[in-house]
């Protein structure tokens, strides 16, 4: 059902934006008004290759139909698995065999320029248009790296007929989940090799962030996570372990399960795990605090990449910002998705799915995931660190205190 209604609605965005020779016109204009908007480009014998995921693909199409129609350029889209993007993007980039345009995920941006295989992007006053922190995710050093299209983060997943409210702090959460009765107070997704993607906001929680934070809002690499604030977080996370609230044994498919089943009235989660709790009465919520400061989780963005080999870099960038960045394709890329979109005009209109507004509302105090090349360090060892100090086998500030050492020896080398 969910796919025709998207096929439809991308059906309506190719008549429609295929009457714009600009994606600057508002959707709701007539056909000839927005075709006067403006004049567009004649690209007449210019071809873009664009990398592009099967989820992502009809939305894609109908934005290129309209660009070709308008531009007598030729897009030719590439079904990629999205596993597969990031390192084929790397590989052949170099030898002139990659695409002009890839679409990709945000946290990708530090390798991608550490291999010098993505170019800057123009986006001029329509970067306002974007919710910022889709902006700042695709950002280094004063220049912005893609268009993004979709903002996906966690929250409070409620099942609000065991919980009637949201809880304010951890705490709260479990000791509502005791008074519901279910199986699990609160559900977390730890697995024998941890999760601390998932764990992050609670981290965060403690005033524990991954790294420290420029001015700017980009990361640095000076780990931020050690000393008291982590060894604290540490403690907790020994402590919920002896409690039984955290559980190695909990991984993603058995945490879905038992939320699903009613086993449990919260789950820290995604949009991702929806599908699932169908005929659910669900609310989305802010993530409950377990150190005391607001929880911030991840957020992460996606969006498109131009390669820096491209051949026709300014074809490029007209297709992304003016064809791509249009309420209709991304408002279409969210039906195909369910994630949140960045561009603002398609995340009102998206916001009318009030579990979509929920994970929305949490993205405000989210923080991009770091996509810096020191994260690579990190991942090594913070989960099986975390899973490690919840089922006891490492000692927590102990266990804590090498982790942060090991990262910092794998960044200087």
């Amino acid at each position: 059902m969910r796919r025709s209604i998207v096929s439809l609605g991308v059906a309506t965005a190719i008549v429609a934006l295929s009457a714009c020779s600009s994606g600057t016109a508002p959707s709701s204009a007539p056909a000839s008004t927005a075709a006067s908007s403006a004049a567009a480009a004649d690209y007449t014998g210019t071809t873009l290759t664009v990398w592009v995921d099967d989820t992502r693909m009809a939305a894609t199409q109908a934005a290129a139909q309209a660009f070709e129609a308008a531009t007598h350029a030729k897009v030719d889209l590439v079904k990629k698995n999205f596993a597969d993007i990031q390192a084929d993007f790397t590989s052949q980039v170099p030898t002139g065999k990659g695409p002009d345009i890839t679409i990709g995920a945000h946290d990708w941006l530090g390798n991608l320029i550490q291999n010098g295989v993505v170019a800057p992007i123009e986006l001029g006053d329509k970067a306002n248009d974007f919710e910022p922190v889709a902006i700042q995710a695709f950002s280094q050093d004063g220049q912005v790296y893609g268009v993004p299209y979709a903002i996906e983060n966690i929250g409070l997943i409620r099942n609000t007929k065991l919980a009637s409210s949201a809880p304010a702090t951890w705490d709260d959460a479990v000791a509502m989940g005791k008074k519901a009765g279910t199986k699990y107070p609160i559900l977390l997704q730890v697995g024998t090799t941890g999760d601390p993607y998932t764990a992050y906001p609670l981290q965060t929680s403690f005033g524990a962030p991954v790294f420290t934070q420029n001015s700017d809002g980009s990361y640095s690499s000076e780990l931020a996570m050690g000393g008291a604030n982590g060894e604290k977080f540490a403690q907790w996370l020994a402590a919920q372990g002896k409690a039984g609230t955290l559980d190695t044994s909990i991984s993603y498919d058995i945490a879905v399960d038992a939320f699903s089943k009613g086993k449990s009235p919260f789950i820290i989660g995604g949009p991702w795990m929806l599908e699932k709790f169908k005929g659910l009465e669900l609310s989305i919520d802010p993530i409950p605090s377990a150190g005391g400061q607001k929880a911030s989780p991840f957020v992460g963005v996606q969006g498109f990449f131009i390669s820096s080999k491209s051949a026709n870099p300014i074809v490029a960038n007209d297709f992304l910002t003016n064809y791509i960045a249009t309420t209709d394709v991304q408002y279409a890329m969210y039906q195909a998705g369910q994630r949140t979109p960045a561009l603002k005009s398609a995340a009102e209109k998206a916001a009318g799915d009030p579990l979509t507004a929920g994970f929305a509302k949490v993205a405000q105090d989210a923080v991009p995931m770091p996509s810096i090349p020191e994260m690579a360090a990190v991942w090594t060892y913070w989960g099986v660190t975390e899973a490690n100090i919840i089922s006891g086998k490492q000692q927590a500030v102990a266990g804590w205190q090498k982790m942060i050492s090991d990262i910092q020896a794998k960044i200087k080398k």
